[in-house]
Formats: structure tokens, sequence, C-alpha cells
């Protein structure tokens, strides 16, 4: 038997009530996901059901789908927890909006792993009162009887049914005869509460695409929400400190990935591009006023503490030694020379500084840079820096001479300019422009009615920064070869340009496929990669347009065929590629659902 625990559920109702609770003693568990808040005697709900599964002589494997915007929190707890790292599957969700369903997230779990056994179906941040909870005795009971298996349970009198997935079950046999997701009141009297734990038999595995195909919208394809604060308020006992004074009111800003969808990596070498803030992922600076000047380490990305020795060499590996701390310092380092230099007078006010992304890593997505940003962001709203004192131009250099001067990271305009002036943006870096005023010439186009973009990353990519290979000196000796790419991706972002005003997308599609095959006459496959390329390849076999977005580990693509779009999402999801559709940030539809500024 196969157990899957499902933990892609994205928490926004806990995550409300957590922001919202008055009494201030909830306020360190805010972004952490459900599955991983702290329970009694030092454990976290996942581990509860870790301890539960985690036995070779009931389950042959244990799987875990979570999304993108939580991936990491969980990598990291697979890491010190012994759990295979491999078998956490990333359904590529990073909102409610997009998220998948709780059916399709196992749908996408049987499918990539191509499981062929028996399921054990649990969510993973599921509260149970019943420590001695004795799974090997529900394997039997669902052995001993055909069909399916759910457990349900009797609500408490305090519990109103409303709030729960209620079933009806047949006294005599124990069957299920109906389902109610939150009843109105009166719609039944059953007080049988169901919860996501299920014993599906592997020959009715196949039937989940089935209902996946007549369920298109997520909410159908939910198991259902079923618990909230007060729940886990009732579970816990040890969370009863009292709020010590009323805290200053932080500052959030948030900053978006970038795809280039034309013209890079043009941007370094006086070309021209057109880039695009997306909304699937984003990196989040939170400042409140302190005594000291404090800059927060990271839990996931600047760790401190680690599970065991085995467990820091793991992280070291793949991560490396460089948190975003380093970008928080240099931001702030930058930022306070630059007001000197200006005269700016700032006031002596001391802050504290703290981070959060769920932009992948490595896959040259601008995630970074983002950082930089949204940091910036905070600092000008906190010293009522306005656009007058730092213009969006010169905010662009200053947010690439905090990588390129402080940090020594390798990089372009093109990022820093989209994520300050954000949306879909045209942006010409000629020379002549760049000698006489410093900045480019950028244009912020309209967003409307653009077509479905789509996005794929490696779940395990290398160092994109190598990608760039040492075309900077070959462009600066002159060599004909790249100076006359280089220009020729300035001509293909101007027709580019045009495509997205006509909306002729069948063009802007061709131009992207031309995009990618000059780069790779210029950069070489063995600079390229493989993966970027295998990338690409599975992306052409569906009729796809598709490009590298950034400096590599990601591609993005065009695809104007939606039965195609949908069996291309599944190729790259067996090929262990992580892939979800784009969602364009159009910051003057941005009336604060998620705030440009502030959260």
């Amino acid at each position: 038997m196969i157990c899957i625990l499902l933990v892609a559920g994205h928490g926004t109702v806990l995550e409300a009530q957590i922001k919202n609770d008055d009494t201030g003693l909830y306020s360190q568990l805010a972004g952490v996901p459900k599955a991983l808040l702290p329970g009694t005697g030092g454990k976290k709900i996942l581990d509860f059901w870790w301890e539960t599964v985690n036995m070779r002589q009931l389950f042959t494997e244990v799987y875990l789908v979570t999304n993108a915007d939580k991936y990491k929190h969980f990598e990291r707890w697979a890491t010190a927890n012994d759990f295979p790292v491999e078998n956490v599957i990333n359904d590529g969700s990073t909102t409610l909006e997009d998220r998948l369903g709780a059916v399709a997230d196992l749908e996408l779990a049987i499918r990539s792993r191509r499981l062929a056994d028996d399921v054990m179906v649990i969510a993973g941040d599921m509260l149970c009162a019943d420590q001695n909870f004795d799974v090997a005795q529900v394997i039997r009971f669902f052995r001993s009887e055909p069909g399916e298996l759910i457990i349900y349970y009797e609500l408490e009198e305090s519990e109103k049914s409303s709030s729960r997935g209620i079933v009806e079950v047949c006294r005599d046999t124990h069957r299920i005869n109906r389902f109610f997701e939150k009843p109105h009141e009166g719609q039944t009297t059953s007080r049988l509460a169901s919860v996501v734990f299920y014993c599906i038999q592997r020959d009715t595995l196949s039937s989940l695409s089935d209902f996946l195909l007549l369920q298109t919208r997520a909410k159908d394809r939910s198991f259902g929400r079923f618990w909230g604060l007060s729940d886990y308020t009732r579970w816990l006992t040890h969370y009863s400190t009292k709020q010590q004074g009323a805290p200053a009111k932080p500052i959030t800003c948030r900053s978006f990935a970038r795809v280039g969808l034309m013209g890079n990596p043009s941007d370094g070498f006086n070309g021209k591009t057109i880039a695009m803030s997306i909304c699937n992922f984003w990196a989040e600076v939170t400042l409140v006023e302190s005594q000291t000047l404090v800059l927060v380490p990271h839990p996931l990305n600047d760790p401190t503490e680690f599970g065991s020795l085995q467990d820091l060499f793991c992280i070291s590996r793949k991560e490396g030694y460089l948190g975003g701390l380093r970008l928080l310092q240099a931001t702030c380092k930058k930022f306070y020379q630059f007001c000197s230099n200006q005269g700016i007078a700032l006031t002596k006010q001391n802050f504290s500084l703290k981070y959060d992304t769920n932009i992948p890593r490595q896959v040259g997505l601008a995630g970074s840079s983002a950082i930089v940003s949204a940091t910036l962001k905070c600092l000008m709203k906190f010293y009522n820096i306005t656009d007058n004192d730092l213009p969006k131009s010169i905010r662009a250099n200053f947010i690439l001479n905090v990588e390129t001067e402080e940090l020594f990271i390798t990089a372009g305009l093109q990022d820093r300019v989209v994520q300050v002036y954000e949306g879909l943006v045209y942006m010409d870096f000629g020379k002549k422009l760049m000698e006489e005023q410093g900045y480019g010439n950028y244009v912020s186009m309209d967003m409307s009615g653009l077509p479905p973009f789509w996005l794929a990353y490696l779940s395990d990519p290398s160092d994109s920064g190598r990608i760039h290979s040492n075309i900077r000196q070959r462009w600066l000796s002159g060599e004909p070869l790249v100076v006359e790419a280089m220009k020729t991706f300035a001509e293909l972002t101007d027709q580019a340009r045009a495509a997205l005003q006509d909306r002729d997308w069948r063009c802007l599609a061709e131009l992207m496929d031309q995009n990618f095959d000059l780069r790779r006459s210029v950069y070489t496959d063995a600079c390229l990669g493989p993966g970027n390329l295998r990338m690409v390849e599975l992306a052409r076999q569906f009729g796809s347009a598709v490009k590298l977005p950034g400096s590599g580990g990601a591609v993005v693509g065009l695809c104007l065929d939606g039965t195609r779009l949908v069996e291309m999402r599944a190729a790259f999801q067996e090929a262990g590629c992580v892939f979800c559709v784009i969602a364009p940030y159009d910051p003057s539809a941005d009336l604060g659902s998620v705030g440009r500024d502030h959260i």
C-alpha cells in the first residue's frame, strides 16, 4: 500500500485569522504552513502523521503533495525528518485562485509517480486528538471489506455541522449514502463529519482522471476545508502567553517574479527587451519599527538550526551559503549611501526587517532582485522617500548596483526595471540612451487580453548564473557573431512589441521561438545545458512556442491550443518539472487585493 499526505492547501482562512488576531498570541505563526504549526511536545502537526505512517511493513512508499508557495518549507521539513525529499511533489500553484484542488493533487501524485497500488490519502494538516491512533487497524478493516474506506467521527456538541463535510451513513451496512459540504441548517440531521482520510483501491485510481474532466473548477475538486484557528487553539495548550504592549504597525511590501518574453539576454548588451511581472511567485519584505536595527534571518534560506549534521550537509550542498539576509543588508547600506550623497536627511528611527519568498531559486526568475526591490519599497515608505527623491528609472539602477557592486552578482537591468515599473514593460537599453541619461527608455504596455503564457522549471536546477558564460567578454571584444546577435534581439523585440499591440499571438509565438534559436546559436548547447534543452524540446513536441525567461533553469511558452496545453502540462509533470499557467500581474488592475506595496 502507498500513503499520500496532502498539504497543498493555501490556508487562506487560517492565515487571515492569524493576521487579524488582536491578541498577538499567534503573530509568530504568520506564513507557516498549517501542517507545520507547532503542537504539544515540540512536535508539528505533520510530525504526528509521519510517525504514524513511517512503517515499511505497512507502506512501500510515502509521498507528500504540496504547492509551490510552501514547497521550500516542506522540503526543509523533509531533510530534517528523514523524509525522502524526492517524494515531495510540487503541484505548481501559489495562490488559492490557481490551486489544483485536492483530488487533482492526488491524481498528480498517482500519475507523475506511476502508482499502481492501493492508496491511503491523509490530510497532513489534520488535527488528531487520539495519540494512540492505529493506522494498521484501519488498513486491516479496509482489506476485509470491498469498496473504498472513509473515516468519519461524531461532532461534539459545540461544533456546527455547517463547518464540516457531513456524511449520512447506513447504520446496518456502514456505507455512506450522501455527502454534504458544509450543509445549511435543515439540510441533514446527521452529525457525522468526514475527514480527509481515505483508502482507495488500485482499480479505482483510474477513475480520478475521469472525475477531473467533469469537474473543471478547483473548488469542486476539493475534499473540503475542515478546520481553522479556533480548532488549532483548542488543540494546543501552551500558546497562552499574553501580548506584551501594542506592536508598531508593520510595513509590508511585495515584488513579483518576472518572465522575459522577448529580447533577453540583450539587456546587458545595449539591446531591447520585453518582460512581464507574474503573480505566481513573489518576494515579501516586512519592516517594523524597533529599538535597534535588526535583520531577521529567514528560517529556510538563512538557517541557523539543523536537524542533524547530515541535514546541514544536505542543505549546504544544495542551497549553498548565500541566503537572502545579505540582500537586506546590502540594500540598507546602499540606501543610506544614496540618501547621504543626495543630501536626504533620514529620521533617527530603527527597524527590524524580515523577508519571505516563494520564487524558486536558481531558475532565472529574478528572485534576488525581488527581495532587494521589496526591501527598497519598505525603506522608502518608512523614511517617506518619494518618487521625486528616487525616480523609478534611477531606482532600477539602484537595485542593480546593490547586486553588482555590493554582492558581485552577474545581472542586467531588465529584471530591476520590470520589478520597479511592474506589469508588461518594453525596455530600450540603447548605448546612446544609457550614456546620455544613465538609463533606458521604459514603456508600460497594455496587458488586457493577453494570451495564456505558461511557465515550467526544473525541480533540481543548477546555478543559473553560469549560463552567462563568456558572452560579455566576446561582446566587449567586438566579436561579430555576438554583436550582430544582440542587434537582432533588439529587432525581434520591436517586432514583438508590434505583435502585442496588434494582438497577433501567432506572430508573437514565432518570435519567441526565434529568440530562443538565436540565443542557442550564440551561447551553444554546452552552455545552455541539457535540462534547459530538454524542456524546450518537450514544449516544441506539443507545438508550443518556448524560450528562456531568464538566465536558465526555466522556460516560458505560449501555446494557442488549449487541448495541447493540458497534455503538455501533464508531460512536463511526468518529466519531473514544475508547470504552471502564468498569472500576469497588472498594476493598473490591482487595487490592493495582494498589494503592490501593502499587503
